[in-house]
C-alpha cells in the first residue's frame, strides 16, 4: 500500500498547488491513497465546502482538521455530512463532525494536542485507544496528530509504534527531518510540512507576520501568495501485516 500525506494546505496559494500535483503525484508515485491536512484552506485559516470540495475534485481520498476546523460556520453541516473529512477526534461532545474515517483499507484518525494549543480538549492517547477499537482489525490506520509540541507528537508515536501503519505530526507548518520507521513498524514523522506559499512566514504574508512580531500589535495576517512548496510524505506498508516498510520526505516545488 502506498501512501501520500500533505502537509497543512494554506490559503489559495496552497490549495492551488495541491490541486495541480495531486493527479501528477497519484499517476507518477502509484498512490493508492492520498490524506491531505486542509485546515487553513480558506483564506488561511478553516476550511469551506467549497474549498473542500476543490481538493476532493483532485483526488485526494481523505482531508484532515486541526484548531481551526470550525472557523466557518458553513462547514458545520458539511463536517457531518462527509466522510471524507475529518476534525480532531477528542474536541468536547456534541461538535460537529466525526473524527476517524475509513475509505477501503486505510482508517484515519484525526487528533489534537494538548501542549500549547489552548482549548478543551480531550487526552490524545485515550481518544485514539477508543478510536482504534472502532475501527477493529484488518485495516491500514494513519495517524494524523496535530500538534504544537514535538515532544507530544513523539510520544503518540511511541505510544501507537507496532498498533498502528503511521503517526504523523501536523500544525506547524515547518517539515522535520526525524522521518523514520520505529521499533514495532510504525512510520513517524514529527510534521510534514505545509502546502503554501515559499516566501512566506509558515503560509502568511512575511510583513505581516513581522509587523506583530515588532509591534505586539493586533494584526490582520493574510496567507501569502507566489511560488508555492508542497511538503509531504510518502508512505509505504507491507499488505499483510499492514505496518510500515518505508517513509520518505515527497516535497515538490510549484511555479
Amino acid at each position: 500500500m502506498r501512501l501520500l500525506f500533505l502537509g497543512d494546505v494554506v490559503g489559495s496559494c496552497g490549495r492551488d498547488a495541491v490541486v495541480e500535483t495531486v493527479p501528477v503525484l497519484r499517476r507518477d508515485l502509484a498512490l493508492d491513497y492520498i490524506v491531505v491536512n486542509g485546515e487553513n484552506i480558506a483564506g488561511g485559516r478553516g476550511i469551506t465546502p467549497a474549498t473542500a470540495d476543490d481538493l476532493f475534485r483532485a483526488g485526494v481520498d481523505v482531508i484532515t482538521g486541526g484548531n481551526h476546523s470550525f472557523q466557518h460556520r458553513e462547514v458545520y453541516d458539511y463536517l457531518d455530512e462527509t466522510p471524507g473529512i475529518l476534525r480532531p477526534i477528542n474536541y468536547p461532545a456534541g461538535v460537529p463532525g466525526h473524527g476517524t474515517t475509513t475509505l477501503g483499507e486505510l482508517a484515519v484518525i484525526n487528533v489534537i494536542g494538548r501542549t500549547f494549543m489552548g482549548g478543551d480538549y480531550g487526552d490524545p492517547f485515550r481518544a485514539v485507544d477508543d478510536a482504534l477499537a472502532d475501527v477493529g482489525p484488518g485495516h491500514f490506520v494513519l495517524v494524523d496528530v496535530h500538534c504544537e509540541a514535538t515532544s507530544e507528537k513523539q510520544a503518540m508515536g511511541w505510544y501507537l509504534d507496532g498498533r498502528v501503519t503511521a503517526v504523523v505530526g501536523t500544525h506547524t507548518h515547518v517539515p522535520t527531518a526525524d522521518q523514520r520507521l520505529l521499533p514495532r513498524g510504525t512510520a513517524f514523522c514529527s510534521d510534514a510540512g505545509m502546502c503554501g506559499a515559499r516566501d512566506s512566514i509558515i503560509g502568511d504574508e512575511v510583513e505581516a507576520v513581522l509587523r506583530r512580531f515588532l509591534t505586539q500589535m493586533p494584526t490582520r495576517l493574510p496567507a501569502a501568495r507566489g511560488p508555492a512548496v508542497v511538503n509531504g510524505l510518502l508512505i509505504e506498508a507491507d499488505p499483510e501485516t499492514r505496518l510500515a516498510i518505508s517513509i520518505e520526505r515527497c516535497d515538490r516545488s510549484v511555479h
